[in-house]
């Protein structure tokens, strides 16, 4: 069966940080965004221009770093909950609505919100979009539950304004019930060279696929991440060029730190081992990194709190201020925000 989050109740639960090695230490702001709604996504273009987007029709966006917050005008009124977004200037972005059938959309502004064009409407009764992620200012996919024995993903190579999904014969098989959570946008990761990968999670599974042609064609590979029901992967980070770490948990047992809710990778996604568990309770929703080569940084965030760690998770510190569901740095990895319930927003600075 697959899970959205659209029918989860969240409740907030005690963080209990581990203590760990390092010594960069963050400072974190918190900004006025003008919203009370749940904010799910962010996407920095810069360290001045950052796309923020949630529920009730909810866009944002910010030319000062965060100084200013602007609602710009979305498509569908409140009516829809958008679960990412790419901002590719401060004109441009890609915004993905997530919902059972046509609730799922995907649609491209180059005019800061003036005016919307729709790129994709899921016309599948049974399909649920999760996140996006791009490639290039034309290259681009986006990643759906499956429904019918294959992962549900899309291409694009003009922007955003139209969208194709891969065919049976160039990706693996899904598994019953595998799908993923559309938290914070970051299941889908992109890279430099059409590298990209997939974080899914639901029905038993927590794998990675991944692509090196563009998304023209997709492999497989298991990780140890918790896997259940409502278990599996959420967020992946990637830096670099490659991915670092995967990051997930159970929303079954969301008062207790689950063990083997985060991995890491030594050969750019072919195999995958558990470190120390990020100290969120139940899943860790969203995740990035910050920082640059041997001082890189990694995030965790989820409503119950956030979490970092300068040694790829042996260790983890806390970040207590912060209740959110996704974090992304700015390119150069010195400043990021954070965002979460109640349009809460924050700039996290190294």
């Amino acid at each position: 069966m697959t899970i959205h989050f659209a029918t989860l109740v969240l409740t907030a639960a005690l963080l209990h940080p581990h203590r760990g090695a390092g010594t960069q230490q963050p400072t974190v702001a918190e900004q006025s965004s003008g919203t009370t709604e749940t904010l799910q996504a962010i996407s920095p273009v810069s360290e001045e221009t950052v796309w923020v987007s949630g529920h009730g029709g909810v866009i944002l966006r910010t030319l000062d770093g965060g100084a200013a917050w602007e609602r710009v005008a979305a498509p569908g009124g409140d009516s829809l909950q958008f679960r990412d977004i790419h901002g590719f200037s401060s004109e441009a972005a890609v915004a993905l609505t997530a919902g059972e059938g046509p609730l799922s959309r995907l649609y491209r502004t180059e005019d800061a919100g003036a005016s919307w064009t729709l790129g994709f409407l899921m016309e599948e009764p049974a399909g649920f979009l999760d996140c996006l992620d791009f490639w290039d200012e034309n290259h681009g996919f986006a990643y759906g539950d499956s429904f019918d024995g294959v992962p549900y993903i899309l291409l694009t190579r003009d922007g955003g304004r139209d969208w194709t999904r891969v065919s049976a014969e160039t990706s693996p098989p899904a598994n019953e019930g595998e799908g993923g959570f559309a938290a914070s946008g970051t299941c889908a990761r992109a890279a430099p060279g059409g590298r990209g990968w997939i974080g899914t999670g639901a029905g038993g599974s927590a794998r990675v696929l991944s692509t090196g042609d563009y998304g023209r064609t997709w492999t497989a590979a298991e990780t140890p991440v918790v896997k259940g029901p409502l278990a599996g992967i959420f967020t992946m980070v990637v830096a670099d060029g490659r991915p670092l770490m995967v990051l997930g948990g159970d929303l079954d047992r969301r008062e207790e730190v689950v063990a083997g809710n985060a991995a890491v990778t030594e050969d750019a996604g072919r195999t995958w081992m558990l470190v120390s568990p990020a100290p969120i309770n139940g899943a860790v929703y969203g995740s990035a990194a910050g920082g640059i080569g041997a001082n890189r940084i990694v995030v965790a965030v989820a409503p119950p709190g956030a979490v970092y760690t300068v040694d790829m998770g042996k260790s983890w510190r806390g970040l207590p201020e912060v209740s959110a569901w996704a974090v992304e740095f700015a390119p150069g990895g010195r400043v990021g925000w954070a965002a979460g319930g109640g349009g809460r927003v924050w700039r996290i600075e190294w």
